[in-house]
C-alpha cells in the first residue's frame, strides 16, 4: 500500500511544504547566481524518468553558461566550469532545491534512484537488469547514502544499489534514507568534484 499510494501522497505533501519553506531562500539563491554569471538561474535539461521516459529536470545553475549542456555529469570536468557560488551550492546540495517542483509534478520522488542523464546509456542499461528503471527517480536514494559522488566511478555498483531499493520500498526504509542523507549533506560526506570524478572512468571511443 505504501509503495503504490502513500509514497506518492508523502511526496506531494513534503514537496509542497518544501516549496513554501524554501521559497525565499530560492529567490535569494537565484539572485546571487544572476549576479555572479550571466544567464538563467535555473539549469534545465532532460533526464531519464520512470520506465525510461524523459522528463524536464531542474537544478540551480552551478556552472558557467559556457559549460557543455548535454554531457553526462559524471563525465564532465566541472573544475573548468563551476563558479565559486556553484561550488558552495553543490557541497550543501542547495542546487537540488528546484527538484521539489519535479517531485510535485510526479516526475520524481523524494526517495529513489538519482535520475540519470539521457547520454548515460551505460547506467540506464545496468539499472534495467535490476528493475531500477521501473520506479520514479528520487532526490536521494540508497546509492547516495552508500557513496554519493564516489559511486560515479562504479556504474554497476550504483545500479545494484538502485535495484535493491526498487525491490524493497518501505516507509521505514525511505525514512532511514532520508535522515541518513541529511547527515551526509551536513558532513559533506561522499562529495567528489571535477577531475576526481573523472579518474579511473573507462575511456570511450570518439570522446574528447
Amino acid at each position: 500500500m505504501y509503495r503504490y499510494f502513500f509514497k506518492r501522497l508523502l511526496d506531494i505533501t513534503l514537496s509542497l511544504f518544501g516549496i513554501v519553506v524554501f521559497a525565499l531562500p530560492m529567490v535569494v539563491i537565484a539572485i546571487i547566481i544572476k549576479c555572479n554569471d550571466k544567464g538563467l538561474a535555473l539549469f534545465k535539461t532532460e533526464r531519464v524518468g520512470k520506465n525510461c521516459k524523459p522528463f524536464k529536470f531542474y537544478k540551480f545553475r552551478s556552472m558557467k553558461c559556457s559549460a557543455p549542456q548535454d554531457c553526462a555529469p559524471r563525465k564532465l570536468d566541472s573544475d573548468a566550469y563551476i563558479t565559486k557560488f556553484g561550488s558552495f551550492l553543490r557541497k550543501t546540495s542547495l542546487d537540488e532545491l528546484p527538484q521539489m517542483f519535479c517531485i510535485l509534478k510526479g516526475d520524481m520522488s523524494i526517495i529513489g534512484p538519482r535520475p540519470s542523464g539521457i547520454s548515460e546509456t551505460d547506467l540506464v542499461s545496468e539499472r534495467e537488469k535490476y528493475g531500477a528503471n521501473n520506479i520514479r527517480p528520487g532526490l536521494t536514494g540508497l546509492a547516495q547514502i552508500n557513496g554519493r559522488d564516489v559511486l560515479a566511478k562504479d556504474v554497476a555498483k550504483k545500479a545494484w544499489y538502485d535495484g535493491e531499493y526498487a525491490k524493497k520500498i518501505t516507509f521505514f526504509g525511505d525514512l532511514k534514507i532520508f535522515f541518513k542523507t541529511i547527515g551526509k549533506v551536513f558532513n559533506r560526506d561522499g562529495i567528489v568534484e571535477g577531475k576526481e570524478v573523472l579518474e579511473d572512468l573507462p575511456v570511450e571511443k570518439n570522446e574528447k
